[in-house]
């Protein structure tokens, strides 16, 4: 295995493991350590993809980081709301 595959894996465990605590309710969707995450692991995926990119998992991948993006910055908001 490639390091590029290490990388891609490791970002795939990071949003797997969101996931099933999310669906365990084992985390908060608001945190933003479930957004973080699922960031991270994205941008593994992506960087995995400059090496043999495949355009429909890069489409995937760039939506989902879009969408943890917004709910970090959701929670960012949040959290200096309360403050």
């Amino acid at each position: 295995m490639e390091f590029h595959d290490i990388l891609g894996t490791t970002g795939v465990g990071f949003i797997v493991v969101m996931y099933v605590m999310l669906q365990t309710e084992n985390i908060d969707p608001g945190r933003m350590a479930f957004s973080l995450l699922n960031a991270v692991g994205s941008v593994l995926i992506l960087i995995s993809l400059t090496y043999e990119f495949n355009f429909s998992a890069a489409l995937i991948e760039g939506v989902w980081l879009l969408v943890s993006v917004y709910g970090l910055w959701r929670a960012w908001r949040k959290r200096r709301a309360a403050a």
